[in-house]
């Protein structure tokens, strides 16, 4: 049988980039970005090409176009701005440049000195075409053009009116289009909120915000808590549940199985007799405080973030309502959740393909459209990878639909395959191994992976130095020196990262030697923290997050690139705006017991000068300029002050003022 052939399909459209997945998943941006797409595109011959992004949001019916111009060996790139906090679709389109591929040809024959009126002929009936497609004054213009190119009697004149470029313009501006082909795959693209990408994120248990251990906090207490939260800077103020907690199995202090009577339980067993996800623990409050909060919150510049966590406990309203959602041991009771060799006698998990999942998953759905409708835009997800991936993709998407402004941030600490998943499947932010890099190796490759390589498309990496659940080694052993240093890196490698109240107090103390866990956690009884903690590092996350807000390069995720330096110590790195006009260098010892000197390879063709010209680097931590000359300079990094950052720029004064420059701080020459 001969198969059929689409001949009008004559062009090759391969190797579009961005993509994902052949367009199952979206990549992402954010609201005002340019999403820049390139292709090969070619065809048999030697005809000119013509190339165009084809683009739309997805609640619009016609297309839009913007150009795209060859770059090099077939390949072809343009771009085009969003500027809506939507989904969108894109794909490539490239048609034969008919008049482009007559004009090389005329050219060429005319500068060899061979008749061309046969050719100018030819070139007349494809002005004829765009003048049919045309209207209003590019339509009145090719008229008098074409009539020029057709009644002059010197083929010279009529070569040189063929050979204008305002021809050229407006012939390509109404093609023949005839030949269109389209690539095959319509891609779509995330448009999220700028907060997706540049966010600082405090996360705090309400029930602690009374500073009283033996009273439960409430919704008012944290009204009264957010100057303190606002005053270093953060925007995004996360909670754990704030649900009703379960009474069967309830947790006691440090995990005890035998709880005392007045013990609060963990969040994280949601449900009681006093309600479940839609409802909010009677000790801190109502519905109506919630949403009194969220209103206070946005007046001093925080936005409220939601732990959405999909387990319950045995008292939860869905057990009795909806029993066929539970695994169901032989014996007929219902299996508790377990991450062997950890019990979790006061949760249950939730079976997401037994009878019934189309209503558990609808259910799932409807319990974050109501948070939508107090107000909340962003939840954390707990342990999303336990999850079908193929139920956040259905979900998030029926959100986003909906409310394209809410995000999600995936708690997933877990294989690496299943993170990057999680984040093609929607998720807007992602947690990440930055909580055991502590090296300088693993560093520059992990990140490089992050922000460099294919996973920069959908992942953004949200860098969270500790967690109620996690309290690193690193921060156990190094004090306040791996405090400081874990706030620099995760404040400047990112543009989205957060922290877990008691962070900012160097809090650290291990249930026992060897365990990632906290003595006393939060998670199982109520703290009355020391907010004045002596040997606090406040005022560096409060001027480390007042840098990111005055310094574009530190608010964007994909610009972070590694320089040299001779010390296995230090990682040196920079972060340039996209306009070019902001660059940062970062210096940081990675280690907490012993200063380190070290020499910088900075790159100067990233500040504009040559080796032997002055250049000036504004310390923005500890204050002061230098100015500098050539590329390697020479700096002392102490586990008191371990890090350094430059704010550069050319220094275009002459070599007298340069002789005459003050500079109290310079560290090098």
């Amino acid at each position: 049988m001969t198969a059929r052939i689409d001949a009008s399909r004559s062009i090759v459209i391969e190797n579009v980039e961005p993509e994902l997945n052949c367009g199952r998943y979206a990549v992402k941006r954010e609201v005002g970005d340019t999403l820049e797409v390139s292709a090969d595109i070619y065809k048999e011959g030697h005809d000119a090409i013509a190339a165009a992004i084809r683009y739309r949001a997805e609640d619009e019916t016609e297309w839009r176009e913007e150009p795209m111009r060859f770059v090099e060996n077939d390949r072809w790139a343009g771009r085009c701005v969003l500027d809506r906090n939507i989904r969108y679709h894109y794909t490539v389109v490239a048609w034969t440049d008919l008049f482009g591929s007559w004009a090389a040809d005329l050219r060429k024959k005319f500068d060899a000195a061979q008749d061309v009126s046969g050719e100018l002929l030819e070139g007349a009936k494809i002005v004829r075409g765009a003048v049919s497609r045309a209207q209003g004054e590019d339509r009145a213009r090719l008229e008098l053009l074409l009539h020029e190119m057709t009644t002059d009697d010197a083929q010279a004149a009529r070569v040189t009116v063929a050979m204008d470029p305002v021809l050229l313009q407006l012939v390509s501006r109404h093609p023949d289009r005839s030949d269109l082909t389209e690539y095959d795959h319509l891609l779509p693209v995330q448009v999220d909120r700028v907060r997706a990408r540049y966010a600082s994120w405090y996360e705090l248990f309400p029930r602690s915000m009374a500073d009283d251990a033996t009273r439960h906090g409430t919704f008012d207490d944290v009204i009264r808590k957010l100057p303190y939260v606002r005053d270093m800077g953060f925007d995004v103020l996360y909670f754990p549940p704030i649900h009703p907690i379960g009474r069967s199995h309830r947790k006691g202090k440090n995990n005890s199985l035998t709880p005392g009577p007045d013990e609060p339980g963990v969040p994280y067993a949601i449900g009681s007799e006093e309600g479940g996800h839609k409802d909010v623990h009677p000790e801190l409050g109502t519905i109506e405080d919630f949403r009194r909060l969220v209103g206070a919150a946005r007046d001093q510049g925080l936005e409220i973030a939601l732990d959405f966590a999909i387990q319950v406990s045995p008292d939860h309203p869905y057990v009795k309502q909806h029993p066929n959602w539970f695994y169901i041991r032989p014996d007929g009771t219902i299996k508790y959740a377990e991450n062997p060799p950890k019990k979790y006698q006061d949760i249950y998990p939730l079976n997401f393909y037994g009878e019934g999942w189309e209503e558990q998953w609808e259910e799932w759905r409807d319990v974050i459209l109501f948070w939508v409708e107090q107000g909340v835009k962003t939840f954390r997800v707990d342990n999303p990878h336990t999850k079908p991936v193929q139920f956040w993709e259905w979900m998030i998407r029926e959100v986003q639909r909906q409310h394209p402004e809410v995000l999600f941030l995936s708690e997933a600490f877990t294989r690496p395959k299943m993170m990057r998943a999680l984040a093609k499947a929607g998720f807007s932010q992602s947690y990440t191994y930055f909580t055991w890099r502590n090296f300088k190796g693993e560093l520059q490759e992990y990140f490089t992976e992050l922000t460099q390589g294919p996973m920069r498309e959908y992942f953004r990496g949200n860098l969270f130095p500790n967690t109620p659940d996690i309290n690193p080694e690193f921060l156990q052993q190094g004090g306040r020196p791996a405090f400081m240093i874990r706030a620099v890196l995760a404040t400047t490698l990112s543009s989205v990262y957060g922290i877990y109240s008691g962070f900012e107090l160097c809090e650290a103390t291990p249930l026992a030697p060897g365990k990632e866990e906290y003595l006393n956690s939060e998670k199982y009884e109520i703290k009355a923290w020391d907010w004045d903690r002596p040997g606090n590092i406040r005022p560096l996350i409060t001027r480390l997050n007042q840098l990111r807000r005055e310094n574009p390069a530190l608010q964007e995720y994909d610009n972070l690139r590694f320089h040299l330096c001779d010390s296995d110590q230090v990682l040196f790195y920079e972060k340039v705006s996209p306009d070019g006009a902001n660059v940062i260098f970062v210096a940081v010892n990675l280690d907490p017991y012993q200063a380190h000197e070290v020499t910088l390879f900075f790159p100067l063709m990233r500040v504009g000068v040559g080796e032997h010209e002055p250049w000036e680097a504004e310390e923005l931590l500890v204050g002061g300029r230098n100015l500098w000359q050539g590329s390697h300079q020479r700096i002392r990094l102490e586990p008191h002050a371990p890090a350094r950052i430059w704010r550069t720029r050319h220094w275009v004064s002459s070599e007298r003022q340069f002789d005459q420059f003050m500079e109290p701080t310079v560290v090098g020459r």
